[in-house]
Parts: structure tokens; sequence; C-alpha cells
């Protein structure tokens, strides 16, 4: 799984928003890579819908003593 990342990773922002003139660049286009990454894209698996809209439906569950929607796993 984390070969498909790293190549996800390079395939959508290492090569198509280069070239890049400095590492500060890479590292911060990367920090904003990864921020998109665990909240903002949709996923397939979680039924279209962004992981933080899925931890926070789980964890608002966990607080009102529901069990999650199914589906749901917890990470």
């Amino acid at each position: 799984m984390a070969e498909a990342v790293n190549n996800l990773y390079k395939t959508e922002l290492i090569r198509q928003r280069g070239p890049w003139r400095t590492v500060e660049q890479v590292e911060l286009a990367t920090l904003e890579w990864v921020w998109w990454w665990n909240n903002s894209r949709l996923h397939g698996e979680l039924d279209m819908r962004t992981p933080i809209e899925v931890e926070d439906a789980y964890y608002a569950g966990q607080e009102s003593g529901q069990p999650a929607p199914a589906g749901q796993g917890s990470r």
C-alpha cells in the first residue's frame, strides 16, 4: 500500500507540478499534498466521502454511545 501512495504522490504532485527549483518548494508542496490526502480527497472505499468526514462521524458516534454506521471501520 505504501508503494501505491508513493506512486500517487509522484504522479499527482512531483511530476505534474515540477520542475522544482528548490528543496523548500518540494517540501511545501508535499505538506499541502499530505494535508489534502488526509483531509479533503474523496475516497471510493469511504462512499465518496473525505477521510476527515468519516473520522468526524466515527468520533461523534463514540461520544453519543452509538455504533459507527455500517461500512466504517476504525482508523
